[in-house]
């Protein structure tokens, strides 16, 4: 399974004809059902949902800027 090459806690660019129409989206590796990468999913972000991550094709990672970290709601 490619989850091997998935990071957790990551975000990555995806897209799924079951998902968002099959449109590009961000989704997030989620270690929520287990720390063991058979257990992992993607959080959709924007929703309350986690995806099986053989639901979308990984586009690629998504690079943050530099110059403008993102701060965690909490700071």
């Amino acid at each position: 399974m490619f989850t091997a090459s998935l990071i957790p806690e990551a975000f990555y660019w995806a897209r799924s004809a079951k998902h968002f129409d099959g449109k590009l989206t961000v989704v997030q590796v989620s270690t929520v059902f287990g720390e063991d990468p058979n257990y992992w999913s993607l959080a959709l972000l924007g929703t309350d949902q986690h995806a099986m991550p053989c639901d979308f094709e990984i586009i690629g990672p998504l690079v943050l800027p530099d110059e403008n970290p993102v701060r965690q709601a909490a700071e």
